[in-house]
C-alpha cells in the first residue's frame, strides 16, 4: 500500500507540472520537467536547488565582460524567491544571491538572455531594466555589505536577502547549548522545563460578575458554553490588546469583541470548566479534563479571512532541513543528510521576518510551529515509516521540506485559498501551485465528512503516536498554542488560540466549542514559542498589542523606548505566520 501510495504520488505531481508548464512564464521543456522531477524524487544527498522540481532556469553572457549570468526562478506560479548566480569563469564557482521579489502580484522579473543582459522588473505599464552585477554600478556588492537582512536593489523594486544570525532568547540560547554540547543534554532541559516551569505561565480567575453582554452582530460564534450568551461568568484577564465593548481587563467567557481600531479582527477568553457538556460529551474521545487546566484561562483571537491574507517564513535556524534525532537510525537512509537529502539552505538564505514591503501592510505575526529536533516522531507507528514523518514546510512556493501525508497541514494557495487539513497523498497534486505550507504534527480536530464539524483526532489521548511532547511520563499539561478554521455564515475565520496550560484533550474540546472544523497543535512551553502580536494603527503610530504581557519581553527596544517587533523588525531563529490585510480590487 505504501508503494502504491508512493507511485500515486509521483503521477499527481507529473501532472500537477505538466498543468503548470502551460502556464505563463514557465517555459522547461518536457525533458527538463522530467530530470527535475526525477531529481526531486530520487532518495539521495542532493541540494536545496535540486528539492525544488518545478524551477525555471535562464542563463545568459555579457559580451563585453565576459561575466557569465544564470537567473533561476525557484517556483514561476509565486514569481517570488530566485536565485541569481555569477562567475567570470565557465568552469569557475559561482556567485550566488538570493533575490526576493517583494510584489509578485504586481510586478514580475525575468533576465533578458540577449548580449547585454539585464534582469527586467515589470509592473504595467511599465518595465525597467536592471544590472546589478555591473562593476560601473557595484550594486550587489554594495547590498551585500550592508549585513542588512533585506538590502535593497534596482531602485526599491527588489531585495538582495543576507545571511544574519537571528534573534533568541537567553533561555533558548541556553537549551539549544544544553541540546548542541552536552551528553544528555535533552534529559536535562526536559528536567528543568518540568520542576521548574510546569505551569508557570497558568492564568485563572475566579468568576467577577455575570449578564455582561459582550454580544456583537459581527464575528465568529460565542464558544458553547454551560450558561447561554447573556449569561456568562465575566472574569479578570491579561489579555495585552485593546477591547470594544468591555472594560480593560474583563471579558465574559466564550464570547467575541472587536479589537480596537483593528477591522475585521476579534478576541475572546475560555476556561475549559466552562464548556457545555453538549461538547463534553458529544463525538470524539477525549481525556477527562484535570483540575488545574479546566480552570486555566486562555484566549481566542479571531481573523476575517475574507479582509486578510496570511503567509509564512522560516527562520534562520529553526525548523531546521537536517534529521530529529528522535526517529530511529534504522529508518534513516544511508548517505542521507537529512529526510529529504538536504541538510542546509545554501545558497539560499532564510531570515525569520517579513520583507518591508509585507511589514508595513502586517496586521499580526505570531510562531509557527516545532523546531526539526521536535517535529518528528520517536514513537507509534509514524516512527516507522516515511523517516519519521518529519513536519513539512514551503515558503513562497519553494518545497524546503516534503510535505507528508497524515500530518496536520495549513496551506495556502496562489490565488489565496486558505485550508487547514490532514494532508495526503492525494494532495501532492496542489503542490505546483502552493504558496506556503506548514506541518504540525497530528490533528486535534479532524473535520467529519457528514456535518462538516471538528471531531477530535484520534491520537489525541496519546501521547507518544501523537507526539505531544510534554514531560517524559506523558505528563501533556503546559502552556500550548493552536490554530483552527471556522465558519460563520459565508465568512471562514483563522483562530489562534493561547493556553496558559493545557493537554491536547482540553485544547481539542475548547476549539470544538468554537466550532471550529479543523484545529491542529502550533508550539509550546514557552512564551517566545507561542508569541502573537497585533498592529494597531493609533494616532499615526503603530501599536504593538501581544496576547499577554510577557510576551513584550521578546521584543527589542531603542533608546527612547522605542519597540522594534519581532518578526518585523528584526530576524528571528524561529519560523512564523504573517497576516496582512487585503489590497483592494482594482
Amino acid at each position: 500500500m505504501r508503494k502504491f501510495g508512493k507511485r500515486l504520488a509521483t503521477v499527481l505531481l507529473v501532472s500537477g507540472i505538466a498543468s503548470l508548464a502551460g502556464t505563463a512564464g514557465f517555459g522547461q521543456s518536457s525533458e527538463t520537467r522530467k530530470v527535475q522531477r526525477g531529481q526531486y524524487d530520487e532518495v539521495r544527498a542532493k541540494s536545496i536547488l535540486e528539492l525544488q522540481p518545478f524551477r525555471q532556469v535562464s542563463d545568459a553572457v555579457d559580451l563585453v565582460s565576459g561575466l557569465q549570468l544564470r537567473l533561476t526562478s525557484l517556483n514561476p506560479a509565486t514569481g517570488a524567491w530566485y536565485l541569481l548566480q555569477t562567475r567570470s569563469e565557465a568552469d569557475g564557482d559561482w556567485d550566488n544571491y538570493h533575490i526576493e521579489n517583494p510584489d509578485p502580484a504586481a510586478q514580475t522579473l525575468m533576465l533578458d538572455t540577449d548580449s547585454a543582459p539585464a534582469l527586467i522588473i515589470r509592473r504595467r505599464p511599465d518595465a525597467t531594466r536592471c544590472q546589478p552585477w555591473a562593476s560601473d554600478s557595484a550594486i550587489l556588492g554594495a547590498a551585500r555589505k550592508t549585513a542588512l537582512p533585506y538590502a535593497s536593489i534596482c531602485d526599491g523594486t527588489l531585495f538582495l536577502r543576507n545571511k544574519v544570525r537571528g534573534s533568541r532568547t537567553d533561555i533558548e540560547a541556553a537549551a539549544e547549548f544544553l541540546r548542541d554540547n552536552i551528553w544528555g543534554g535533552e534529559s536535562i532541559v526536559r528536567f528543568v522545563r518540568d520542576s521548574f516551569f510546569k505551569d508557570s505561565q497558568l492564568e485563572t480567575s475566579d468568576e467577577l460578575t455575570t449578564g455582561q453582554s459582550g454580544l456583537t452582530d459581527t464575528g465568529p460564534a460565542p464558544m458553547m458554553a454551560s450558561t447561554p450568551p447573556e449569561d456568562r461568568p465575566v472574569i479578570s484577564t491579561l489579555l495585552d490588546i485593546a477591547l470594544t465593548g468591555t472594560k480593560p481587563g474583563r471579558m465574559a467567557i466564550g464570547l467575541w469583541y472587536p479589537v480596537a481600531d483593528l477591522p475585521g479582527v476579534f478576541a475572546s477568553t475560555f476556561q475549559p470548566r466552562a464548556i457545555s457538556d453538549e461538547v463534553m460529551q458529544g463525538p470524539g474521545t477525549t481525556n477527562r479534563l484535570g483540575s488545574v487546566e479546566a480552570r486555566a484561562t486562555g484566549y481566542m483571537v479571531a481573523f476575517n479571512m475574507s479582509q486578510f491574507d496570511i503567509g509564512y517564513a522560516v527562520g534562520t535556524d529553526h525548523p531546521a532541513l537536517g534529521w530529529s534525532s528522535r526517529p530511529a537510525a534504522s529508518v534513516r537512509p544511508r548517505g542521507m543528510p537529512g529526510p529529504d537529502g538536504v541538510k542546509t539552505p545554501d545558497p539560499l538564505v532564510f531570515l525569520g521576518m517579513v520583507n518591508p514591503v509585507i511589514a508595513n501592510k502586517a496586521v499580526a505575526t505570531f510562531t509557527a510551529g516545532f523546531k526539526r529536533q521536535h517535529g518528528a516522531f520517536k514513537y507509534g507507528d509514524m516512527a516507522t515509516f516515511n523517516y519519521g514523518h518529519h513536519y513539512g514546510f514551503i515558503e513562497k512556493g519553494v518545497i524546503l521540506s516534503k510535505l507528508q501525508p497524515g500530518l496536520s497541514t495549513l496551506y495556502g494557495l496562489v490565488d489565496g485559498t486558505i485550508t487547514m487539513k490532514t494532508w495526503t497523498e492525494q494532495d501532492n497534486a496542489l503542490l505546483p501551485r502552493i504558496s506556503f505550507a506548514r506541518q504540525n504534527g497530528v490533528p486535534l480536530l479532524e473535520t467529519d465528512p457528514v456535518t462538516g464539524m471538528g471531531v477530535p483526532g484520534d491520537r489525541v489521548t496519546k501521547w507518544g503516536p501523537g507526539n505531544w511532547s510534554g514531560s517524559a511520563k506523558a505528563e501533556l499539561r503546559t502552556l500550548r498554542a493552536g490554530a483552527c478554521m471556522a465558519g460563520a455564515g459565508d465568512t471562514q475565520y483563522l483562530l489562534y488560540g493561547y493556553f496558559s496550560t493545557a493537554t491536547p484533550s482540553a485544547m481539542a474540546r475548547i476549539f470544538q466549542a468554537y466550532g471550529c472544523s479543523y484545529a491542529m497543535l502550533l508550539d509550546m512551553n514557552a512564551l517566545e514559542h507561542t508569541y502573537m502580536a497585533l498592529y494597531v494603527p493609533r494616532g499615526g503610530d503603530v501599536h504593538v498589542a501581544h496576547m499577554v504581557p510577557g510576551m513584550a519581553l521578546i521584543e527589542k527596544k531603542v533608546r527612547g523606548g522605542t519597540i522594534i517587533p519581532r518578526f518585523i523588525g528584526f530576524a528571528d531563529n524561529r519560523d512564523l505566520f504573517y497576516l496582512t490585510r487585503k489590497e483592494p480590487a482594482k
